[in-house]
């Protein structure tokens, strides 16, 4: 069930990927989840517009280094835009280009961009096609279409794979749902079933248990893990198998790597958040919560940190 995939010109180390995640899957965290067993994972999702203007929050959030293969998300409706920048400096490191035709979020989609692509099939097609005629691997993640009423996966599967798509991701929900409600496996299954290149199957896993039924339930060729990742990256090892790690020995080398390359205020504001997510489940979570919150350093939400996963095994 677990294995690697061939992707346009590369191989993943597995088939449990990492998703692209607004706000939160910067270089460090990233780095975290591939020690933990992910088989790829992705930066967070980046505005084409931001890169051809040379936005310099934008370009941060292409900060890479050692994962390998490496994968970033981009975001935009202008196939030149697009295009230009697949061919960019900005993501010639990266091996895959995954284009966003999933966010529900209202500011993108009044744009005409993520999953506002799936209601104009001829754009969509023009930008997986510009895109892919950068020479770069480029995939697609979507959802299963925009209501329940009418669910296009099966359809929006061909269209990228005929634009160019070496893979494509399938979020088992429709924009009306945003992130809550059942996964519509069926509809992962077809489009599984009317393409050849790779699919992945994305919502609804927290554990093993979640990630084996839905490949079951779908034949996916694998699995992409969301919000799960965040409250516990240990979620890889589970699913694959492998070998955990206590908190304390992946949040403190993730602390200080974000401090050395997004600074002090960035890291104390992200590695305050992060530790709250960490402590999930943990007895008198609440108390510890609003200690972190009010950590006014990167030094103080090391010492709060060593008390609050000292007992971690």
């Amino acid at each position: 069930m677990w294995k690697s995939l061939n992707v346009g010109t590369f191989q993943t180390k597995n088939n449990v990927f990492l998703a692209p995640l607004a706000g939160y899957t910067n270089y460090p965290f990233r780095q975290t989840c591939e020690a933990l067993g992910a088989g790829l994972t992705f930066t967070e999702m980046v505005s084409c517009k931001g890169l051809r203007y040379k936005n310099e929050n934008t370009e941060e959030l292409l900060l890479c280094g050692s994962e390998s293969p490496k994968a970033a998300q981009i975001f935009g409706n202008d196939p030149e835009i697009m295009r230009e920048a697949c061919e960019g400096e900005a993501l010639a490191p990266f091996d895959l280009i995954d284009i966003n035709m999933g966010c529900p979020m209202p500011k993108i989609v009044n744009n005409g961009e993520g999953n506002a692509l799936m209601e104009n099939f001829p754009l969509a097609e023009k930008v997986i096609s510009a895109c892919a005629k950068s020479g770069k691997n480029v995939s697609v993640k979507f959802r299963t279409g925009v209501t329940r009423g009418n669910v296009i996966a099966r359809e929006f599967a061909k269209l990228c794979e005929g634009a160019g798509a070496c893979m494509i991701t399938v979020h088992g929900r429709t924009r009306d749902m945003i992130y809550a409600g059942e996964v519509d496996c069926e509809a992962i299954a077809q489009a599984k079933n009317a393409v050849k290149i790779p699919v992945i199957a994305n919502g609804g896993i927290f554990s093993k248990e979640d990630a084996e039924n839905l490949m079951q339930k779908t034949g996916a060729d694998g699995v992409m893990v969301a919000r799960a990742a965040l409250y516990n990256p240990n979620v890889f090892a589970e699913i694959l198998g492998t070998e955990r790690m206590r908190v304390r020995d992946f949040f403190f080398p993730q602390l200080e790597q974000t401090r050395r390359l997004y600074g002090e205020r960035f890291a104390l504001v992200y590695m305050r958040k992060m530790a709250t997510f960490y402590l999930k489940g943990k007895k008198g979570v609440t108390a510890w919560k609003e200690k972190f919150y009010r950590a006014e350093t990167t030094e103080e939400v090391y010492r709060l940190a060593e008390d609050a996963f000292s007992d971690d095994e």
